[in-house]
């Protein structure tokens, strides 16, 4: 009997797996499995795992019943951001903003062209449609933490980049509090001259570093 729950339990973390394993990816229109599946079975497996162990009378029981809530914690948070990310993806498709998930987190990278002038900390006119866009989806997902990081080239001194860098994070929140987002939402911190995308001086790549990055995570993660 003790086997037969054990074997039930892999298999309801199986069919878990069969019921939302894929999604598809808005840019590439590939498959790929999502988060919350991935959540959801490593949720099943420690919870079964946990199960088995607390009570040497009805393992097989406590293992079926743990697969269940670990499945359900393991998938919740992971679910909320796939279709968090999905949404992101369609309304940014065409904005020339990058979507990408770091585990149970998504990051959103907004290049200085799209923001700003350089040396400014001003929004630009198409920046304000793309931060819509972006209002419009966060406003939907209000269970995530919205932090705004800004960054800057190396031209300049550090002390002014470091100065610049926060100016425009604190720019891009408050032009998403002014289309929605609730302001205890919102974190911003300057960056400076801090996580270069490339390591070069010569003013063409360069614009690649001058950028802003939205990174969501869950609340209550």
């Amino acid at each position: 009997m003790r086997r037969r729950h054990a074997m039930i339990a892999v298999a309801l973390a199986t069919s878990l797996g069969a019921a939302g394993c894929q999604t598809e990816n808005a840019y590439t229109g590939e498959k790929q499995t999502s988060n919350a599946t991935k959540g959801a079975l490593i949720g099943a497996a420690g919870g079964a795992a946990i199960g088995a162990l607390t009570n040497k009378n009805h393992r097989g029981k406590n293992a079926l019943i743990g697969a269940g809530i670990g499945a359900a914690a393991g998938g919740g948070i992971g679910y909320y951001m796939d279709r968090q990310e999905e949404e992101l993806r369609k309304e940014l498709r065409a904005a020339g903003v990058s979507v990408e998930r770091r585990g149970d987190t998504i990051a959103l990278n907004l290049q200085n062209d799209i923001l700003f002038a350089v040396g400014s900390s001003t929004l630009s006119s198409r920046s304000e449609e793309v931060l819509r866009a972006v209002a419009i989806v966060l406003k939907k997902y209000d269970e995530t933490r919205v932090n705004v990081h800004g960054f800057t080239d190396t031209t300049g001194t550090s002390a002014r980049n470091e100065a610049l860098s926060q100016q425009r994070a604190e720019a891009v929140a408050a032009s998403l509090a002014r289309n929605g987002v609730t302001s205890n939402r919102l974190n911003t911190r300057g960056m400076g001259e801090k996580n270069l995308k490339v390591s070069t001086a010569d003013n063409v790549a360069e614009a690649r570093n001058r950028r802003v990055e939205i990174v969501l995570e869950p609340m209550n993660g």
